[in-house]
């Protein structure tokens, strides 16, 4: 028998049992629908990872405050806790770091700010720095409208802000209308010097809700008293990427002196390098892209169990056509072939049904929520339908031998 034929008998005998097709079709396409859907998006949100931390640069790192460890001893748990990183300190590495690269000093000042215009006000939820003049650069900002601070700006400490796209929009909705105009922060009146361009969440935080003060302003106005209760980040781009471990290795050694390490001591703060986040995040959507697999195998495997149901139910109803099929010379290759084509054909069916809807939805998905890019994950696509096909094959299995091994003449007598 012809491939051609097997196929068309196939189809028929898919359309003569509709409404059991269907549902089974739709059970694989479900199955297949969170596999790629969820896989799509996953996909969508690592390329909007990749293309972030790319505008941020992969030449730049910093030094942070290192979180407080445990250690046991004699007397039990001890915590080990680090000194902040002074603003002192951040300013004397500047000054004295000689390498070709730009250092910026950055504090975070406050994360519940209200900023206001006149009638029109924020949320208060928005997020306030003190950076130099080398920060946007360092981070990779870009400005869709105005300037970052100048060099004088940031040294006498002028009441000049930079404005995230999202308070912008909020306060003046065009952002060419915001540049030189003044807001009030906390009764402070302050000018505008330039708006960024969007540049989305990173990790936990909004970067587009955010505002950004010379360091020297935030200084005096926001944390006279309470400099003990902050950590100041410096952060350091090289000009070319095959510096960086150079520049990383020099930077440490020059900051150890400056926060008086001893020779034998550990390095009393952390270092992190642009890339490190990204790789967090890759390592945490792995289990995310795990967990999809195996919910996406679970319900194939109750696709199978019903597929095999239904596959065993035709076989029992067209058991007199099997029987006729066998009288006229069919062999029991013919008959297993023909119900092993009709289980692969509906997973199939289904398979490319939820191939379909999973990247539509996973698409829509990470474009409308996570910025991402239209993604093809044709691996996962392939690696579906194969799938499906396995599926097929292991429904198959027993209504195909249960079928083959009907005697002619009993089956012919089947009622």
């Amino acid at each position: 028998m012809k491939l051609a034929e097997i196929i068309r008998l196939a189809f028929r005998a898919i359309r003569g049992n509709m409404l059991r097709t269907v549902l089974t079709v739709l059970i694989i396409a479900f199955g297949i629908l969170a596999l790629v859907g969820i896989l799509t998006i996953i996909d969508g949100i690592e390329g909007s990872i990749s293309t972030n931390f790319s505008s941020m640069g992969a030449n730049s790192f910093s030094f942070r405050n290192k979180e407080a460890s445990f250690h046991v001893g004699r007397r039990g748990k001890k915590a080990k806790t680090y000194q902040r990183i002074k603003y002192e300190q951040a300013q004397l590495f500047k000054r004295v770091f000689n390498y070709p690269a730009k250092v910026s000093i950055n504090v975070r000042v406050a994360g519940t700010l209200t900023a206001e215009y006149a009638s029109k006000k924020t949320h208060p939820n928005v997020g306030l720095f003190g950076v130099d003049e080398n920060y946007f650069e360092v981070s990779g900002y870009e400005f869709a409208a105005g300037r970052p601070f100048s060099h004088q700006e940031t040294t006498d400490g002028a009441n000049v802000v930079v404005l995230g796209p999202d308070v912008a929009a909020l306060l003046f909705r065009n952002p060419i209308k915001a540049v030189n105009q003044v807001i009030s922060l906390n009764e402070k009146k302050y000018r505008v010097a330039g708006v960024l361009k969007s540049k989305g969440v990173s990790g936990f935080m909004n970067t587009d809700n955010t505002m950004y003060i010379s360091v020297t302003n935030a200084r005096r106005t926001f944390l006279s008293g309470k400099e003990n209760n902050v950590s100041y980040v410096v952060t350091i781009a090289v000009n070319n990427t095959a510096m960086l471990e150079g520049a990383v290795s020099e930077a440490e050694g020059l900051f150890r002196v400056v926060r008086k390490n001893n020779l034998k001591e550990e390095n009393d703060f952390e270092t992190r390098r642009s890339t490190d986040l990204a790789q967090e995040l890759f390592e945490n959507l792995y289990y995310v892209r795990m967990a999809a697999v195996f919910i996406g195998i679970i319900t194939l495997l109750g696709a199978a169990i019903g597929l095999m149901n239904i596959m065993l139910v035709s076989v029992n109803e067209r058991t007199r056509e099997i029987g006729l099929c066998k009288a006229i010379g069919a062999t029991n290759t013919n008959i297993r072939v023909q119900l092993f084509t009709e289980a692969i054909l509906i997973c199939q069916i289904g398979g490319v049904l939820g191939i379909i809807l999973g990247l539509l939805l996973g698409n829509l998905i990470a474009i409308s929520i996570f910025k991402g890019s239209m993604i093809i994950p044709w691996l996962w696509i392939f690696g579906g339908l194969i799938l499906c096909f396995v599926v097929g094959i292991v429904a198959g299995v027993y209504p195909a031998v249960k079928a083959s091994r009907l005697n002619p003449i009993t089956a012919l007598r089947h009622e």
